[in-house]
């Protein structure tokens, strides 16, 4: 008896490997280790375990590291693209995804070697090739960082 395979559900946790399927980021410049609680079309949390061995703490600051504002919202756009990703089912695709703009970015607290970064992201607007969201990224209960962004998903022909 031939029983019809059910529907693969989407995932709702991307390890790295998974990550890696999706964007094309890697060391040193890749900043997501996981990415959890995925809702696809709606959200996601992007986790960053915060280590003292990146390279941007040689020179931010020396004897007193502490991550740039502007690494903590790529973060953000690298969780969003793993989202992206994986609502539109490009694992394996080549996409890219090209920041377009960067609005009402804040930081309200240092990030720290020993810190866990959660990012968390939701869409505002998507569905095509342009999507915008809002990111928040946590340290605990402490908000460090917020901003609204906008992207261009380049699908790339295989």
């Amino acid at each position: 008896m031939n029983e019809a395979a059910p529907p693969q559900a989407a995932a709702t946790d991307a390890d790295l490997a998974l990550i890696q399927r999706i964007i094309p980021h890697r060391y040193p410049f890749l900043m997501v280790d996981r990415v959890r609680a995925i809702v696809p079309g709606a959200s996601a949390v992007g986790i960053k375990n915060v280590t003292a061995n990146e390279p941007h703490f040689q020179g931010h600051f020396p004897g007193l590291p502490i991550m740039p504002g502007v690494t903590i919202i790529e973060a953000m756009a690298q969780t969003a693209g793993v989202l992206v990703g994986l609502t539109l089912g490009l694992e394996n695709k080549g996409a890219l995804v090209y920041f377009m703009s960067i609005e009402r970015g804040k930081f309200r607290r240092k990030v720290v070697p020993g810190d866990v970064l959660e990012l968390h992201v939701r869409v505002i607007r998507g569905g095509s090739r342009v999507w915008k969201f809002e990111g928040l990224g946590m340290v605990g209960t402490e908000l460090a960082a917020e901003a609204e962004f906008t992207a261009m998903i380049d699908y790339r022909k295989d």
